[in-house]
């Protein structure tokens, strides 16, 4: 007997399932574009779930490149929103490190209504970015941003600065470098979020607006010169002394400190530079010290 049951309950769902495999294939007969349509829909929205998981993750933004804004709080305790953008790059070693790439500030001016752009990206015998941004300032209508070199490369390549900043005002529709001593004694606080491709940071952006409370809750490094803009110069800081080859690579200092002359040293640079203009000599090697 319930051999006979079970062999009519088979039954039922064998004609159940046939039955709603010939609707289905009815349906598609009659309306062959919405079923695509649907089809389309749902590839839609799982693509769009994977894509948010993906940020979830910690993945900050598709293929690397990312869009945020930032409310930054002036020295004059008026707020402004500047727009940040970057893109990061994977470099594999022992381990994977995600580096910055390119990345861009931007803001609409807020007496002129101009829209400007400040950008960074490799430069010769860099692969990466040259900077990392620390602050942006806008004191008698005049933007100012200031940085620190990103990597032993751009800070040789910036000129070894101490301290570590790296200011550019925006002058003449153009951001031109200047000197710490030209930057207004006025502007001293740290003001931008400081370590974009960190898992907090990376959090915070993703919300679409990070609050002058989130970028301070955030500031982590216990150096002074991430909390204040430092005017003096400092101990502890900067990296070897470098110098480009002229072929995209860079060459430490050391081998032509050692020679033990001028001449020795000139040798040095022909020998191990591609374009002598980078050659160390001269700065080594005093003028009134030459040919002894």
């Amino acid at each position: 007997m319930n051999d006979i049951n079970e062999e009519n309950t088979q039954g039922r769902s064998v004609q159940a399932g046939d039955g709603f495999i010939s609707k289905m294939k009815a349906f598609y007969l009659q309306y062959p574009k919405n079923v695509r349509r649907i089809g389309v829909a749902i590839l839609l929205v799982i693509l769009l779930a994977w894509l948010a998981s993906i940020n979830m993750c910690g993945y900050f933004g598709l293929f690397g490149h990312a869009a945020w804004k930032e409310e930054v709080l002036l020295h004059d305790g008026s707020k402004i929103i500047v727009k940040r953008w970057q893109k990061t790059m994977n470099v594999y070693s022992f381990e994977k490190s995600t580096l910055l790439k390119e990345q861009s500030l931007s803001f609409k001016h807020p007496k002129t209504r101009e829209k400007i752009a400040w950008k960074d990206g490799p430069t010769e015998g860099i692969r990466t970015a040259n900077f990392r941004l620390l602050a942006f300032h806008l004191i008698n209508n005049t933007p100012y941003v200031i940085a620190e070199a990103y990597g032993c490369f751009s800070y040789n390549r910036w000129g070894r600065p101490n301290p570590p900043y790296i200011i550019f005002k925006y002058e003449g529709e153009e951001w031109k470098r200047i000197a710490i001593r030209d930057l207004p004694s006025e502007l001293t606080s740290i003001n931008l979020m400081l370590n974009t491709t960190g898992r907090r940071e990376i959090n915070t952006a993703l919300r679409g607006l990070a609050t002058t409370e989130n970028i301070i809750k955030l500031r982590r490094p216990p150096h002074a010169m991430y909390h204040s803009i430092v005017r003096t110069p400092m101990e502890g800081v900067g990296c070897m002394e470098l110098v480009p080859t002229g072929r995209g690579g860079w060459q430490e200092t050391t081998i032509f400190k050692m020679q033990p002359s001028y001449e020795a040293c000139m040798n040095q640079c022909k020998k191990v530079l591609f374009d002598m203009q980078y050659c160390p000599c001269d700065r080594l090697f005093k003028d009134n010290n030459k040919g002894e």
